[in-house]
């Protein structure tokens, strides 16, 4: 039995699917809000068949998304094509976690997911940090209860909101910089972003450190986890594919007979 996980986030979706616990193919896709349910499918079925699995062994979904209205076309399309609705991590799916948030339904599914994914895989205290269209910072207990976080905007986001919202300032690419002091305006807004955000991540990472205690584990998670890991020893582990792991971890305590 195969199982396909869909995380749907702001810029990207990331699937995967699994053969037990064994992740055997994954994929990172744009998000597009004018795609239909069927231009999903196309997408997505020939992305397993390019990677040599048969679309019909897929006998579970399993979806989390910050992105409603592109969730529900995931739904649609996951019933059309695949036979069966997903389950969708929402409000009342089992995740072994306890929510101390205010109020608990305000909680983005992905941190959930990857709360569990990280205290099952790493134990707590634990600060896991995704880099997405935003950079979330997610704490969890040493019991492993989701105790709320941080967000800021994601280096990309901030790249390119310099770019809207300046009369002068170009669209440039996210690159570590040279120097910190940059010799051109592109050089001085990447130095900006990228080094900056490494101090970020350090910053908050000693904050997290000194609520949580020093034995807090912190675990990287997201497409630009790795780029600002080379920059950093702040990390005790990188997990690109956290998410999908979480989901998986979800599906299972909701089928535990599966």
């Amino acid at each position: 039995m195969t199982l396909l996980c869909v995380d749907i986030g702001n810029t990207n979706i990331v699937m995967g699917t699994y053969e037990g616990t064994e992740l055997t193919s994954n994929w990172r896709i744009s998000t597009d809000h004018h795609r239909m349910p069927d231009e999903y499918a196309m997408l997505l079925l020939s992305m397993l068949r390019h990677a040599g699995q048969d679309p019909t062994q897929i006998r579970s979904i399993c979806l989390s998304s910050v992105v409603p209205p592109v969730g529900s076309i995931f739904d649609e399309m996951c019933r059309k094509y695949f036979g069966q609705s997903p389950l969708m991590v929402t409000a009342g799916v089992k995740t072994g976690m306890r929510i101390r948030y205010d109020p608990t339904r305000a909680v983005g599914a992905d941190r959930i997911v990857n709360g569990v994914a990280a205290y099952r895989k790493y134990g707590g205290p634990a600060c896991v940090i995704d880099f997405g269209t935003a950079t979330t910072f997610d704490a969890l207990s040493e019991n492993g209860d989701y105790l709320g976080g941080a967000i800021a905007p994601g280096p990309l986001t901030a790249l390119e909101a310099l770019f809207i919202h300046t009369a002068k300032l170009p669209r440039v690419d996210l690159v570590r910089p040279a120097k910190a002091i940059g010799g051109n305006t592109a050089e001085s807004m990447q130095s900006g972003v990228f080094l900056g955000y490494v101090g970020l991540i350090e910053g908050m990472v000693a904050r997290f450190r000194n609520e949580l205690g020093s034995e807090m584990h912190t675990i990287a998670t997201g497409g630009l986890a790795r780029m600002f890991a080379a920059e950093t020893d702040v990390f005790d582990v990188v997990d690109p594919w956290l998410t999908l792991e979480g989901l998986r971890m979800i599906w299972e305590m909701n089928h535990p007979a599966a």
